[in-house]
């Protein structure tokens, strides 16, 4: 039996997998229009999803605002060698085709200095482009730079633990755990640490994530400019709760806010000094708020007063390291 007729049995035994039908008659067409068929519903369905959860390109404040036109402004300047090199690929393709009489073979060229400038020039140019871009952000978006507003900033202090967000508000004497409220059209001054190893602070929509460390304090000034709830995350893997370490941000009317206040502060749950040992433990908790018993429990974190958490081991999953295992 020769080739051929191998090929033939092969396409007839197995149509669909070979797209073709009888002795030897492959059809490469039928091939690489279902292959393209594919790449076509994988980019729509990509399109499609990027509506679903957490996004950065739906900001809902100044800051993710400048994210976002940071992001786009970057990717068009890449674009602009991107786009030219890949026409150029298929255009060179083209001309220099075998059926082409009047493009010239050169075997001997060796240099053109228009050609030099146009490689080394187009992408110095994107280069000085693109740092104009980071280093103007870099300077605008800093994080600890106060956001420019009428409206008094409010203070939240946050603390990541294993695997809960604490968010404590001092001058409202209250305080959260995975829910972090804020007034809209306000300004929000964090002070950010970790009572345990380091985490990611990112609520997506409002831009700017920022690491949390033990020992250290940063700072992050972001704004909600649309009431809605929307979500927080640590950005960071820091252990097996890691997955869990989500919060809902809600963003309040003025009126709404203040009557939350309120409501916070007449819970019967007080966060001290016992209750806070408590919820450093590894653990994960639903939303919860509390009274606030002492005013420096924030600084008393930071300077290590307070004792940090135990943070993630190592070995198998026990009921130390991974409270849902239940063993």
């Amino acid at each position: 039996m020769n080739d051929l007729s191998v090929l033939g049995l092969c396409c007839s035994t197995r149509n669909e997998m070979c797209g073709c039908r009888g002795q030897a008659s492959f059809k490469p067409k039928r091939l690489w229009r279902f292959k393209a068929g594919r790449l076509v519903l994988a980019a729509v369905s990509a399109t499609g999803l990027s509506g679903c959860g957490p996004t950065i390109l739906k900001p809902i404040g100044p800051i993710g605002g400048a994210d976002e036109s940071i992001l786009i402004d970057s990717l068009c300047i890449m674009l602009a060698i991107v786009l030219p090199t890949i026409v150029a690929i298929f255009a060179f393709a083209w001309w220099y085709r075998a059926s082409n009489a009047r493009a010239h073979y050169r075997p001997d060229w060796a240099y053109s200095g228009q050609i030099e400038m146009v490689v080394w020039g187009i992408p110095l140019l994107v280069i000085l482009l693109l740092g104009g871009v980071a280093w103007i952000g870099s300077h605008d978006l800093d994080p600890a730079k106060p956001l420019p507003s009428p409206t008094k900033p409010l203070d939240v202090q946050v603390v990541s633990l294993d695997w809960k967000w604490l968010f404590i508000y001092p001058a409202q004497r209250i305080a959260s755990v995975n829910a972090l409220v804020l007034p809209v059209g306000t300004p929000v001054h964090f002070a950010l640490t970790s009572a345990s190893v380091m985490s990611v602070f990112f609520v997506p929509r409002l831009g700017s994530m920022i690491y949390t460390m033990n020992g250290m304090r940063t700072r992050l000034n972001l704004e909600a400019d649309r009431a809605g709830t929307f979500y927080g995350e640590s950005a960071h893997f820091n252990g097996d709760g890691f997955a869990d370490m989500h919060f809902k941000v809600r963003v309040l009317s003025a009126v709404d806010f203040s009557n939350w206040v309120r409501t916070a502060s007449e819970t019967r749950a007080v966060l001290d000094d016992r209750s806070y040992e408590d919820l450093a433990k590894q653990s994960i908790v639903s939303p919860a708020t509390f009274q606030l018993a002492d005013d420096d429990l924030f600084r008393s974190i930071v300077t290590q007063k307070l004792p940090p958490g135990p943070g993630p081991t190592m070995g198998r999953p026990t009921a130390s390291v991974s409270p849902r295992s239940g063993s």
